[in-house]
């Protein structure tokens, strides 16, 4: 099926709307001059009605004769460019006398109440307007006048104008849709380089970036808002990509000592305690690995935005010791002190499980940097109408320079500086997603060697 590109569609609608408006102004044009031209020939003709009236008399003794004497002098004596047509009729509407310039002719006298008016007729098949004028004596017609002008110039001039009218209307259109046609072939520029941009840009292109036009109108903040998007997609592709390479690290690695460790134990007959060894060595490998995988579905959930809230009433106090219970092996072995104040009971409206995940990551972490013998501060208040939980700690602390990337995927601080800590580094990844998706405010804050605080700000 035919179909315009967009510029031409453009310029078609441009050139409808135009041609509407030409047509008019080109309709009104032409009544104007059709009316002033029509206007002028009455003009003249009602003059010379006016003068030849002047050179009449009616001999009141003669059966009404008109006398002409006077006009015929006149009018065998005169010049006029313009020819009228003169003629007079008695009482009888017999003919008394003519102009000499209808030769043989004579003008067509028309019924009574066409009196005064003017009359378009022909004359030896050419156009004429003629007036037909009665000629009274004490309120009794006695004859008429009649004046008559061609109408040859007149109508050659309205002629000639529609004409040139009619030539000129799809000749101007043509022009106008041309001009359009430039017009809007520059001004949607835009699209043409963001239809070359985006098919230029694959999965392994993602850099090329639509010119944004200098007028900061329509089609800038599209070119803007369509190269915020690639922004945006080519962030989340590159993150997807480091994902993709963190998981399948963080898995392999795991895997990789299973395997190992079972090869070695299968080389050759073992103790019963070796045998033992190594199986509680690799459950306590599965159960990271497992950890790990049901860390990576969640943070892949909250990526793709499938996790469905529960909203309920959290009984925060409650929800905080059920997870100091969950850790008090690991408090008592590290022999941290844990204190905390509630002085009331602190509900909120959020989803339980999700809140749950939130302070098992934050308490498992102040737990597992905090060194032996350290201290754990745990803090509920209100202000201005929300909920603050501050957990806070004496331990390694966080280096200022990585605070804004223990958020990524795998990122851990400094972990070589302690070896001896494990982990996978989702942890505050997922924290983050969650308190995103539960618009909890979140805030951390940590100095090396001097401990780590997190706030979060629930509403």
């Amino acid at each position: 099926m035919f179909s315009f590109s967009y510029k031409n569609r453009i310029a078609f609608n441009y050139i409808l709307s135009t041609g509407l408006l030409i047509s008019v102004v080109f309709f009104v044009i032409y009544q104007i001059i059709d009316f002033s031209v029509n206007t002028h020939i009455n003009d003249d003709i009602q003059m010379e009605v006016e003068k030849h009236l002047e050179e009449i008399e009616i001999d009141r003794n003669n059966t009404y004769l008109i006398q002409v004497d006077q006009w015929r002098a006149r009018e065998h004596n005169t010049v006029n460019v313009n020819p009228v047509f003169v003629q007079f009729f008695d009482i009888n509407d017999k003919l008394i006398d003519k102009s000499p310039n209808l030769k043989g002719l004579q003008l067509k006298l028309y019924v009574y109440k066409l009196d005064n008016k003017f009359i378009d007729t022909y004359l030896n098949n050419k156009p004429i307007r003629q007036i037909q004028v009665p000629l009274f004596d004490n309120k009794k017609v006695v004859g008429h006048l009649f004046v008559a002008m061609s109408l040859d110039d007149a109508t050659m001039i309205l002629t000639n104008l529609r004409n040139t009218l009619f030539i000129a209307f799809p000749l101007i259109l043509i022009v106008l849709f041309l001009i359009a046609r430039l017009i809007a072939g520059r001004s949607i520029k835009p699209v043409t380089m963001i239809t070359e941009t985006s098919s230029r840009i694959t999965k392994d292109n993602l850099k090329d970036r639509i010119e944004l036009p200098h007028n900061k109108d329509e089609l800038y903040v599209l070119s803007k808002t369509i190269n915020d998007l690639l922004d945006r997609i080519e962030s989340a592709v590159e993150r997807e990509k480091q994902f993709t390479s963190d998981a399948s690290h963080e898995l392999r690695t795991p895997l990789t000592v299973l395997k190992g460790t079972l090869e070695v134990l299968i080389r050759k007959p073992r103790s019963q305690s070796e045998y033992e060894e190594k199986i509680n060595y690799s459950i306590s490998e599965v159960n990271r690995l497992n950890n790990l995988v049901d860390q990576l579905l969640l943070l892949a959930r909250f990526e793709n935005q499938k996790q469905s809230l529960k909203i309920e009433k959290v009984y925060l106090n409650a929800l905080i010791l059920d997870t100091l219970t969950l850790y008090s092996e690991k408090i008592n072995n590290e022999k941290i002190n844990i204190k905390y104040s509630f002085s009331t009971d602190y509900f909120i409206e959020s989803d339980n499980y999700l809140v749950s995940i939130i302070i098992s990551n934050i308490i498992s972490n102040a737990i597992k940097y905090s060194y032996e013998n350290g201290e754990i501060s745990i803090l509920l208040s209100k202000e201005n109408n929300k909920t603050i939980c501050s957990i806070s700690d004496n331990g390694i602390g966080i280096a200022k320079d990585d605070l804004d990337k223990i958020f990524n995927p795998f990122y851990r601080s400094n972990p070589t500086n302690h070896p001896e800590i494990k982990g996978s580094g989702l942890g505050l990844s997922i924290v983050k997603r969650i308190t995103q998706l539960l618009h909890i405010g979140f805030e951390i804050h940590s100095e090396i060697n001097q401990g780590t605080t997190v706030i979060l700000r629930i509403s």
